[in-house]
């Protein structure tokens, strides 16, 4: 499949290739590579997407579909054409590029299966002896490791030219394999799921009661992003807390499962918090994603492991202060006592930090939480990719 887009091929500017997901493929991956390519279209850059037309073999995708029935974005030139798993289909992609000559290619880099694939590519691409590759790298080292990931990944970096990493521990995994230039760069905002809505609307939209104090869990549902650990602090704050301002807190968990489902439902079972949870386990269309996030009054990413977060920009965007754990580069992104609160990866301390947090209230949040949210810019993420 592919979308036409014939301002993209107008002179001036860097002519860009993006390789990574993109429509009618679904996720987080899609949505930045989308909103960047818009990006670098308003600088003057054409642009064009190179995307998967088999991204992962279904024995190896765990949620229900790779793929959304929303409408294509206008004006993105999409073009729906590598195969992960067929060497032959990288040839043939990779000689493609190589004779249609991009300025720069930027390559998505999020999980070392995709080394062989897009490691080939750019080595052929590289032949034209034009073409400078860029790689945004949202992982080096997987959250969860398997056998020939390293491999796989030095294999990868080899034909890159420069690297951007969203975070620190990225940037300090991509020093064990290469010393190429490389630039750290914080997630950009976004900013492309609509407006900031009232919390009446967004929660008359989804049928929550106002007087309720909703805390949000959002995103794929995998062991590394600890749900549990916020179920059995949902019952801790209970237990202990049973009075104003935490008596009405009730538990919005958003996302699909990307994993059994049934551990989940069986602590459930066991915590007796059934009747506190707000279930929406299911794909998120982009059309109705502000809801929730503006229906919530507290962003919760209790991760027992992270590098950057897509929700943390998300959560910006719709100005909803964060509990993170101190992991990864989240507590950088979300400053202790500005932003948010950081707790420490395990219930007890989740616990305490939303009952401090209802405690202070939002409004002393929101003064820092806006003045964060100036430093998550688009335009940032496209002058770095062109001099990186």
């Amino acid at each position: 499949m592919e979308t036409s887009n014939p301002s993209s091929r107008r002179s001036g500017g860097n002519s860009i290739v993006i390789i990574g997901p993109a429509h009618p493929l679904r996720g987080g991956l899609r949505t930045f590579n989308e909103r960047l390519a818009t990006q670098f279209q308003q600088e003057g850059h054409p642009v064009s997407i190179y995307s998967f037309s088999l991204q992962y073999p279904g024995f190896l995708f765990p949620g229900e579909s790779q793929y959304t029935d929303e409408p294509a974005p206008a004006n993105i030139d999409i073009h729906t054409r590598i195969n992960s798993i067929n060497p032959f289909n990288w040839l043939l992609v990779g000689r493609e590029l190589k004779k249609r000559r991009p300025d720069i290619i930027v390559v998505r880099y999020w999980l070392p299966l995709m080394g062989p694939c897009l490691g080939t590519i750019l080595r052929i691409v590289k032949r034209n002896k034009h073409t400078r590759v860029v790689c945004i790298a949202d992982n080096i080292i997987p959250h969860e490791k398997r056998t020939g990931d390293k491999a796989f990944t030095r294999y990868f970096v080899k034909p890159v030219d420069a690297f951007i990493t969203m975070s620190e521990k990225v940037m300090a995994d991509l020093r064990q394999f290469t010393s190429k230039p490389a630039r750290l760069v914080v997630h950009p905002l976004y900013d492309n799921f609509g407006e900031k809505i009232s919390k009446e609307e967004a929660r008359n939209k989804l049928r929550i009661k106002n007087e309720e104090s909703i805390i949000l869990f959002f995103g794929f549902i995998r062991k590394y992003k600890g749900l549990d650990m916020l179920l059995q602090a949902l019952k801790i704050l209970q237990t202990r807390n049973p009075q104003p301002p935490t008596r009405n807190i009730k538990l919005l968990i958003v996302g699909e499962f990307y994993e059994d489902r049934k551990p989940y439902e069986e602590l459930i079972g066991q915590l007796g918090i059934q009747e506190d949870l707000l279930l929406h386990t299911e794909f998120i269309p982009n059309n109705d994603v502000k809801y929730y996030l503006c229906a919530a009054d507290l962003v919760v990413q209790p991760y027992r492991n992270a590098t950057q977060s897509g929700v943390t920009p998300l959560a910006y965007h719709f100005e909803v202060p964060m509990i993170v754990t101190n992991v990864g580069g989240l507590p950088s992104l979300v400053p202790d006592n500005v932003a948010g609160l950081v707790a420490e990866p395990d219930p007890e301390s989740i616990a305490e930090k939303i009952r401090l947090y209802f405690e202070k209230g939002k409004e002393h949040f929101l003064p820092g939480l806006i003045e964060e949210k100036k430093k998550f810019s688009w335009a940032k993420m496209v002058e770095s990719i062109l001099h990186v």
